[in-house]
């Protein structure tokens, strides 16, 4: 029976990929892709010609029947830009319709920027929330963060160079000046893992470039002292 297999692909070194991902990739007839030009640098990098269909955001509705037709014959690759397909990537949708059909869905697991953003952050790791890409206008990112201010668990999000910014700045004054992660360019030549306050954060962070992942400490017992302090 056909499969859909979902695989993990490095979030920046290419090294950073399964012996069983290599393979799969190899032996399956199609990759569905969300960025092919990302994914043929892999597959260049491993001698591997597999045919390549993109798949993303603005062409998932006109590829989504295809795929789900093709998966009733062949087996079928879904690869996101990077790391696990299926986290905030359109990959989800597919995954989600193959199921409804019966169809075997086997994952490939492997590189992730939540856990490897976390695992390196010095803040709790036992339970955290992940919030995916912060929203993109101003109001709706300052109702999310209040919602969050007494949530306890370590936060986890993306964000773009381009709203860092004011993301930080919608953090401090909503959350406060807690302690956070910012990791940039993970695994890659220019990574950078900064673990300090909030507001310093920001000072540092002026010019940002790069991919970002930001971990934020949740409401501890110390804040609740601080804020009866004060």
């Amino acid at each position: 029976m056909p499969a859909l297999y979902v695989i993990a692909t490095p979030i920046g070194n290419l090294e950073d990929i399964s012996l069983r991902a290599l393979r799969l990739l190899q032996e399956v007839t199609l990759i569905a892709a969300e960025d092919t030009r990302t994914t043929r640098r892999l597959l260049n990098a491993y001698n591997i010609k597999t045919p390549l269909t993109s798949y993303h955001e603005h062409s998932r509705k006109a590829k989504l029947d295809y795929l789900l037709d093709y998966l009733g014959k062949e087996d079928l690759a879904l690869v996101s830009e990077a790391g696990m397909p299926g986290l905030s990537d359109p990959g989800y949708e597919l995954i989600i319709a193959a199921i409804g059909r019966g169809i075997c869905v086997v994952p490939v697991p492997g590189p992730s920027a939540v856990i490897t953003s976390l695992v390196v952050s010095g803040l709790p790791t036992d339970q955290f929330l992940y919030l995916g890409f912060l929203p993109r206008r101003q109001g709706q990112r300052q109702r999310l963060l209040g919602s969050l201010v007494d949530e306890p668990r370590t936060l986890v999000a993306f964000e773009t160079r381009h709203r860092l910014g004011e993301a930080l700045s919608d953090i401090e004054e909503i959350l406060g000046d807690r302690r956070l992660s910012v990791c940039r360019e993970l695994t890659k030549v220019h990574e950078e893992i900064f673990r300090n306050r909030v507001s310093q954060a920001r000072e540092h962070f002026a010019e940002p470039r790069g991919e970002f992942t930001l971990v934020i400490e949740g409401k501890t017992r110390a804040w609740l002292k601080s804020e009866k302090r004060s």
